[in-house]
This record gives structure tokens, sequence and C-alpha cells, in this order.
């Protein structure tokens, strides 16, 4: 597990020339991805650990660079490979490409010095618990163990044969005893003058103890063998764990042969360079990945649930204020842009969800949220609508903490980046941000405006008043979309307030919070790009999509309760 993706700065320190070490990102598995991790050259056997201070713990693994092939990534400037066999692949990343240089350079140099030294299969590996070799660890054990309890075994029942024979010995002593005894006494029954009557009394307790001896030696018996019989079960459960687990492990082995067979014969291997590593970072997201969805769908949903716990708070927030009602006119490029498109989503807003193409996926509390399914090139880009109501706020208040770029860490927990590039007007700007990656999702990035404005007093029906947010994917020169980091996001989203007064409020005095409702109405329609399987997205917007309107009216509320009402 771990925590982010994130690759921090590599920090290597050059000591004397059998040691380097450093702190790079090593690729784990699907679900944590790239990790940093403490890394120790240390003359050609390289090593890590999780972090520095572990080192006195011991490593999670090494492995000898005498036969390992140090290769470079064809496009990743900042990543290289230690392949030491198609299954044994350490995937590193540094920050930067001369920090990526400079372990090259090491690693090349000691592969010569210590290369020629080395002895052994060129591969070593140190067990631990949270180490991928505790598996195979745990194998040799498990044989291991087999084989001592089968010796033990053997020994009781050497121990039980002796101890058997040593009783009956010790039996025909006693009987030795008894008939000596009766053989002493005179035809008549009267004892020989010559037999002495304090060794005819040891002997007469003797023959009468032998009776009981002759009873603890029967309850060993079968006690010894009642030991044997439950360390024979013991074995064949054993036995039993072996065969069913070999037998899956056969299973296993026929299917990698098959997959390899259908690889081999496909045409993308004739089309392409055959590829000798099949796991790892290359797994991402992609058309050819190989992947399923179910397991796409476990890693995205355990990042997003790590990306949950995460709460980022700006040190200073800058207040930008929104004059009341119309804002200025300003003319800029995107002016008709706005305008039509503010207008379109606000009617859109506005209408219903009783035409029967809209179903209800999500109900919790005041909150619903519809859908209608749609896919263009394959990809589900679903419309959403909600609906939700929420006290002691106005419609001004909600839309102004869902405009403002300044504050939307504080509600926004999956944004790694945000920029505004252009002020455009005093309630007019284009943003772009740049999600954190849920592997095995390739990072997203988003790109366009946000307006903020009033509805105008004739088309808030009963409302007392009511404020729209528009944001919807737009281009910029400097930014553009196919930089070959990021996939980029296509949006549409609507979020229109309308606030409403008790109606017992008619005396005149000012309103008060206990007084108001909002009523808002979310729409959105994204376009994730990229190759993410249909069935994952619909199940991750499903759990996503009521979530973060619950999370942020909440946000907007705990913000809004002791301060002045805004309208």
């Amino acid at each position: 597990m771990d925590s982010s993706s994130d690759e921090e700065e590599v920090v290597a320190i050059e000591l004397p020339p059998s040691e380097f070490k450093g702190t790079l990102c090593k690729w784990t598995n699907y679900i944590h991805g790239w990790q940093n991790r403490y890394i120790v050259l240390d003359r050609g056997i390289l090593s890590y650990y999780k972090s520095e201070l572990d080192t006195e713990f011991g490593c999670r693994g090494s492995v000898s660079i005498q036969k390992a092939q140090i290769q470079p990534h064809k496009f990743d400037e900042c990543r290289f490979d230690v392949i030491i066999n198609p299954d044994c692949v350490w995937y590193l990343r540094a920050r930067n490409a001369e920090q990526k240089h400079q372990w090259l350079e090491v690693l090349d140099m000691q592969k010569v010095t210590y290369g020629e030294a080395s002895n052994g299969s060129g591969l070593k590996r140190h067990g631990s618990s949270v180490s991928i070799v505790s598996a195979s660890v745990n194998s040799v054990s498990h044989s291991q163990s087999t084989k001592i309890v089968k010796e033990k075994m053997d020994e009781m029942e050497t121990f039980r044969d002796l101890l058997v024979k040593q009783v009956d010995s010790l039996q025909k002593f006693f009987d030795t005893c008894k008939d000596t005894f009766s053989t002493e006494k005179d035809g008549d029954g009267s004892e020989s003058p010559n037999s002495d009557h304090k060794m005819k009394e040891q002997l007469a307790v003797a023959a009468a103890q032998a009776f009981d001896f002759r009873g603890e030696a029967l309850t060993f018996k079968t006690t010894s063998a009642g030991v044997l019989i439950a360390l024979q079960h013991c074995l064949d459960i054993i036995s039993q764990r072996e065969d069913l687990w070999r037998k899956k492990l056969e299973k296993e082995v026929e299917k990698r042969k098959k997959i390899e067979e259908l690889y081999k014969g496909s045409e993308l291997t004739k089309q392409r360079p055959k590829l000798t590593i099949m796991s790892g970072p290359d797994y991402e997201e992609g058309p050819h990945s190989q992947i399923g969805e179910e397991e796409f769908f476990d890693a995205v949903e355990a990042g997003l649930d790590k990306l949950d716990q995460e709460q980022l708070y700006l040190e200073k927030l800058r207040q930008n204020s929104v004059s009341e009602g119309q804002t200025k006119a300003e003319t800029h490029r995107l002016t008709s842009e706005i305008e039509r498109i503010t207008m379109e989503q606000l009617q859109y807003a506005q209408s219903g969800v009783e035409d029967g193409v809209w179903t209800l996926f999500a109900e919790d509390g005041e909150m619903r949220m519809y859908k209608r399914e749609e896919e263009i090139d394959g990809l589900a880009v679903d419309p959403l609508k909600a609906v939700h109501t929420v006290k002691g706020v106005t419609a001004r208040e909600m839309c102004q903490h869902f405009y403002n770029p300044d504050v939307r860490f504080e509600w926004e927990t999956t944004l790694e980046k945000m920029t505004v590039l252009e002020r455009l007007s005093d309630a007019a700007c284009v943003v772009l941000q740049v999600h954190k990656k849920v592997w095995p999702a390739t990072q997203r990035d988003a790109l366009f405006w946000s307006h903020l404005r009033k509805v105008p007093k004739d088309m808030c029906r009963d409302a007392h008043d009511a404020w729209i947010v528009c944001n919807n994917s737009t281009e910029h020169p400097n930014f553009p979309s196919n930089n070959g980091k990021f996939i980029r996001v296509g949006l549409t989203i609507c979020l229109m307030c309308q606030t409403y007064l008790d109606s017992s409020e008619e005396n005149g005095s000012p309103p008060t919070r206990d007084n108001l409702t909002c009523k808002i109405t979310y729409c959105a329609v994204v376009n994730p790009g990229g190759w993410a399987p249909t069935s994952v997205l619909r199940a991750v917007y499903k759990r996503e999509y009521p979530k973060f309107l619950k999370k942020f009216t909440q946000y907007v509320f705990e913000k809004c309760r002791d301060k002045p009402v805004c309208f």
C-alpha cells in the first residue's frame, strides 16, 4: 500500500566507490503504483528499503547486478529498469534525467568492477513479511515442516516400540517374582524354613503391584496410539492442502502457457517487437492494457478511497467578491460562447426529469441523482442531473464557493494542481486543473472556462433569487490537449441554485439562516477520454457523484453558518 504515486525529488549521495545510495521511486504493484524506496548499491548488490530509517532492520529485497540488464526506458526520460529475468524486474524512476544518468553510470561501473568477482546465481533475495518473496519462503518452510513432522512421527513410533519392549520385560520380571514366591511354599501351604520372611513380604508386594503396572502399560499404549493417529490425521490434511495448491498451480501454469501461445500467434506480435516484460507499469490504462475490468475497478476504487482521506487546505484565502446583480459587461474572446452556453445550461437545469428518459440511480435524504446512459466511441458519457435541498445558505453563497478558484482546494480533494490561466472578467476565468493519479487510470487534466452570474428575476420563477455557475471545456494555445503526459477531460457542468424564504418571514425584518432554503440543481456531462472500461466508469460515478455533492454542500454550510447572510 504507501500513500500516493507522486514522485519526490531523488536524493543521491555519492559515497566511496563501493557504495551508492539514495531515494528513488520503485514500482510496487497494481494498487499502490510508484512509491518512494531507499535504494542501496553496495559492491554489485542492489538492495531496497521502505525508507532510510529501515536500513537497520534488513532490506526488503536485493539482486546482484552481475548478470542483470540495465535498460533505460525508451519514452520516459526519468525511468530505467533493472532486468534480472522476465519474472524479476525492478522498475525505478528518478526525479529528473540528470539523476537517472548518475545512477546508470554507477550501476555500469559496479557491474564491471564487481561482476567478475561475484559468484552465485545472480539473484539474491531476503525474506520479509511484506515482500512478495515471502511466498516462496513460506512454501519452502511448509515443505520443511512436513518433513520434520514425518521424522518426529517415525521417532515416536520407535520410542513406542522401545517402551513396549521395556514394559514387557518388566512385566516378565514381576511375573517371575510372583512365580518364585509361589514355588517357595511347602506342599501343605507352609513356608519353606530356609526362606527369609522379609524377602517374601517384598516379593508379595511386588506381585501385587504387577497387575497395576499392566493396566498402566495398556493405558500408555492406547495414548501413544491416539497421538500417532492424530499426527497421521494432520499429515493427511497437509497432504490434501499440498494437492490442492499443486492443482491450482498447474492450472495457472496452463493458463499462462495458453495466453503466451495466443500472444505469440497474434498479429500484434508479428507487427511489433517482442516484449520481454509482461508486467509492471506498462499495464496501466491504454488500448493494449492486459488488466481486466474487475481488477481495474478495484484499483481505481482503492485509489479514490485514499484520496477521500486527504484534506488539503490553503494557508491564506483571498475573498473574491462579485458585485450584486448582473456583473459588469466586459468584452473578451469568449463572450459570445459563454453567453450562449450559459443560457442553454440554465434552460437545461430548469427542465424537469419527468420525460421518461432519466433514471434515478442514487437517493439520500433530499438529494436525488438521475442519469441517461450514452456512449461516444465506446466511452460512457452519461449526462447526470442531481437535485438537492440545503437549509441555512443562499444561492449566491453556494455558487460563489463553487466558482471561486481560491477556495477550490478546500472541498475538491482530487486535485493535484490548479492554475488560473486567464481572468476574463470579475466573474469569468479560464482554469487548468490536474487531477491526482489513481492507478491504473492515466492521470487526467481539464482546461475549461468558468462563469458565475445572477439569474434574471423574470427567470427565477417563485424563488427569491437564483445564481448559476457554468463550466465548459475550451482550448488554450499554450496548453494543448495532446501533451502526451495527461489525458484531457471534456466537460460541461452547470450548478444552478435558488434561494427560498420561509413564508412566515413577511414582516420586513432581515431574514436569518433559519428562514433560508437553497434548492440546488447540478448537471454534468463529462467525457473522461482514454480507454477506461465503460462498466468501471459507471460504477465509479455512481459512487463518487453523490459523495461529492453531499460533501460540497456540507462544506458551504459550515463556511457560512456563522457569517452574515449574503444574497
